[in-house]
């Protein structure tokens, strides 16, 4: 069922989540001790994020250095197919332009559509550690957009392969196709009205939803909404929620995501003498996002869970 479905049918505020494949020398049971808890809460769909490739420098027995390509976080094909299958519940597997060729992203919606898999999330994906700015792969996508574009194209029965004749009883592709939304802009973006024309561009090519950054201000998500609609983007805008879980992230989260934290956000974790403090900071601030949003009429909420469950539990207990 696509993303879109559960927010036409919703008669009350659903929420959704999103997991990381875990790291190499882990199990799908990983996986599942993570989901167990949060599925109690019935959620219609599951995101699994997708990590590209990283490269490291390792010293051969002449001292030179040697770039050595490895994956960290394999597995989200399979993750999104496990998932479907143990708990019955819709997966949407992330997507990215970083380290996949044209022909390579084509080769994974194909599998993608053989597993039952109806939706998926387009990002661009981040620049590799070590180089500062985006490069994409000999013959892949440099922007999300171009991505939305190949993805509603296979939807057409356009394959790369312009001599394959597919035959009338193929059936056609048929992804529903999220895209990311930023209501404090995007990182690399010059300013607002530059990032809201890029991401009209997405919607234009054929997105049918956006997910938001994770934003701890609902008054941020409302005025991104409102810009979004009187620019003529006029598809479901599902927020993005994290809770604060250490005092670290005060300083990481701004850096590395482009977002503001409230003050009295702030003040209160400052002061906090203890983790387990600041985690409750952290889960109650949430709630109270959460049940605005909801009350606001929102149809799904969305949880980043960075795969730590109890606090999410936590949130979704309270709300739903």
């Amino acid at each position: 069922m696509k993303v879109t479905e559960y927010i036409d049918n919703a008669k009350n505020s659903l929420f959704s989540f999103e997991i990381l494949p875990p790291l190499r020398g882990h199990d799908i049971q990983d996986i599942f001790s993570t989901l167990d808890p949060l599925m109690e809460f019935h959620p219609p769909f599951i995101d699994v994020t997708y990590h590209r490739e990283e490269f490291i420098y390792v010293e051969k027995e002449n001292g030179l250095l040697q770039r050595k390509k490895i994956s960290r976080r394999p597995g989200t094909v399979g993750i999104c197919s496990a998932i479907m299958n143990k708990y019955s519940v819709d997966a949407v597997p992330h997507l990215i332009c970083g380290g996949f060729n044209k022909q390579m992203t084509e080769n994974a919606l194909i599998d993608l559509n053989f597993l039952g898999i109806d939706n998926v999330l387009i990002l661009r994906g981040d620049p590799l550690k070590s180089e500062r700015s985006f490069f994409a792969k000999e013959d892949g996508h440099k922007y999300a957009v171009e991505l939305v574009k190949q993805v509603k194209n296979l939807n057409k029965g356009k394959y790369l392969d312009k001599t394959f004749i597919k035959k009338k009883n193929y059936p056609l592709f048929n992804f529903c196709v999220g895209v990311a939304g930023y209501p404090e802009k995007h990182l690399e973006a010059p300013n607002m009205e530059s990032d809201l024309f890029f991401l009209k561009k997405k919607v234009d090519a054929g997105a049918d939803y956006i997910v938001t950054q994770m934003f701890f201000d609902n008054k941020k998500y409302f005025s991104f909404v409102k810009k979004c609609r009187s620019e003529g983007i006029s598809v479901p805008i599902i927020p993005g929620i994290k809770p604060i879980s250490s005092k670290h992230q005060l300083n990481s989260l701004p850096a590395r995501f482009y977002l503001s934290i409230p003050n009295e956000l702030v003040k209160e974790v400052e002061k906090a003498k203890d983790k387990k403090t600041v985690f409750h900071i952290g889960i109650e601030w949430a709630i109270h996002q959460s049940k605005e949003l909801k009350n606001s009429g929102v149809k799904i909420i969305h949880y980043y869970t960075m795969d730590k469950p109890e606090n999410i539990y936590q949130i979704v207990q309270a709300i739903y």
